[in-house]
């Protein structure tokens, strides 16, 4: 199964009342607003969504609405991962049933200390086998505190339905090996937008960004000034953003990405207990890092 990705997809937080609640509504309303920049599509239901603190009916009520408001030049992929390789089918089937053209599967985490290379290419070549849509590998041993090692990511590359991967982990030591151990025709999507012009240079297909949320034109330029051979105006631009990619990631979470969107215009709203809204003096500190990157 073949699909073709390439360029920068937000991964879209999914937007909750003040009751807690997914608001739907502002869902259909922030992918109204992204469908108007060069966006290549969305992550819906990955680490930024919350997915972890969410239901399968809200997962799936949450694809449908997407669907819905995501035009078909736009990729669509779903977070489907869940704890065990019976239930990451199960939802990976759902969310093809419903439209998602891929599906980006997290490593399983509670028993890290047993996912070893064997444990995983064994979880992921069973979903591969089972499943409807693509998959796309989804290391994040920042959350997970699991790494896929490039041993395990050769084996499964050479999947027909493993069609390439999501790499957050930062090390760009070992993004490079899964380059260098993969076929050009594997598609690695770099997760950290303080890394996205090295991964580039690397041959990264392009960036799956919580940056991209909130400055989706700025990050889509990036990659566009690299392909142009615009080296150093991509180098520029990428140091630009870096300290308002680092408040909204590694400083101030969910939360402060969330924030930031509110700020932006977009539809932020509350993370979902037990995390906590951003405090004030924080939000004043994306404030200014937005003031500084120019996106205010």
């Amino acid at each position: 199964m073949s699909l073709k990705l390439k360029g920068v997809l937000p991964p879209i937080p999914t937007p909750f009342g003040e009751d807690g609640e997914v608001a739907y509504d502002k869902l259909a309303e922030n992918l109204e607003r992204w469908n108007r920049t060069d966006l290549s599509g969305y992550l819906v239901t990955g680490s930024n969504g919350e997915f972890a603190a969410m239901s399968d009916r809200e997962k799936l009520r949450t694809w449908e609405v997407a669907r819905k408001h995501i035009p078909a030049e736009k990729r669509f992929i779903a977070g489907t991962g869940c704890e065990s390789t019976r239930e990451t089918v199960a939802m990976t089937k759902l969310a093809a049933s419903v439209g998602a053209e891929a599906a980006l599967v997290v490593t399983p985490w509670y028993n890290k200390g047993a996912m070893k290379s064997r444990e995983l290419v064994a979880h992921f070549s069973a979903v591969a086998d089972a499943a409807p849509i693509p998959i796309l590998l989804y290391s994040v041993p920042q959350f997970a505190g699991v790494t896929i090692e490039p041993d395990a990511v050769a084996t499964l590359a050479e999947h027909p339905n493993i069609v390439g991967m999501k790499d957050s982990s930062g090390n760009m030591e070992r993004f490079a090996e899964y380059i260098r151990v993969t076929s050009p025709s594997f598609q690695l999507f770099i997760g950290s937008a303080l890394s996205f012009y090295t991964a580039l240079c690397l041959g990264a297909r392009g960036g799956i960004l919580a940056l991209a949320n909130i400055a989706p034109q700025e990050c889509v330029l990036i990659q566009r000034l690299f392909e142009d051979g615009k080296h150093e105006e991509a180098r520029r631009l990428q140091l630009k953003l870096l300290p308002l990619a680092h408040a909204i990631t590694s400083r101030f979470g969910i939360g402060g990405l969330k924030a930031a969107m509110t700020l932006r215009g977009y539809y932020g709203g509350p993370p979902r207990p037990p995390l906590l809204p951003t405090k004030a003096e924080e939000i004043e500190v994306v404030r200014l890092e937005l003031a500084a990157a120019g996106l205010l």
